[in-house]
């Protein structure tokens, strides 16, 4: 089973970045626009997001865990055997966090291209939740 770990710090503080990568139903919105283009939730909980590339994944939930600010979720009903995945955001000191994100996935022969849309997930959230965080602390409301 491939492994991909991702980990990049953000100039956003870790309430702020948790509070996006929490918000289960607005992905698409608050912590990856652009990359994410649309996203619905079916009737088990799952959501359903459309990916700028043209990709569309189903992600359950598997725990959202206040005190740890981790996500887990897991991609179903694709062409992957296996797919589990995990987000962390931790407190890096004023105004800033470092952000864990790992994959882990079957069959391997998947992991470099989940591997390059992790990359390109990250570059997003780093220009949205930084940008954010610049507007907020500059007092421009929007």
């Amino acid at each position: 089973m491939a492994t991909i770990h991702r980990e990049f710090e953000l100039a956003a503080s870790a309430a702020r970045v948790w509070d996006a990568l929490r918000d289960f139903r607005a992905v698409h919105e608050r912590l990856a626009p652009g990359f994410l283009t649309a996203c619905r939730i079916d009737e088990e909980g799952a959501r359903i997001l459309d990916f700028s590339n043209g990709s569309v994944a189903r992600e359950l939930p598997v725990s959202i865990d206040e005190s740890l600010r981790r996500i887990a979720y897991t991609v179903t009903g694709s062409r992957m055997r296996h797919h589990h995945a995990s987000a962390q955001v931790f407190d890096a000191g004023e105004g800033r966090s470092r952000f864990v994100w790992i994959t882990d996935v079957l069959p391997d022969e998947l992991a470099p291209y989940i591997a390059g849309m992790m990359d390109e997930g990250a570059a997003a959230m780093k220009k949205t939740l930084e940008a954010e965080a610049q507007k907020s602390s500059s007092g421009n409301p929007t």
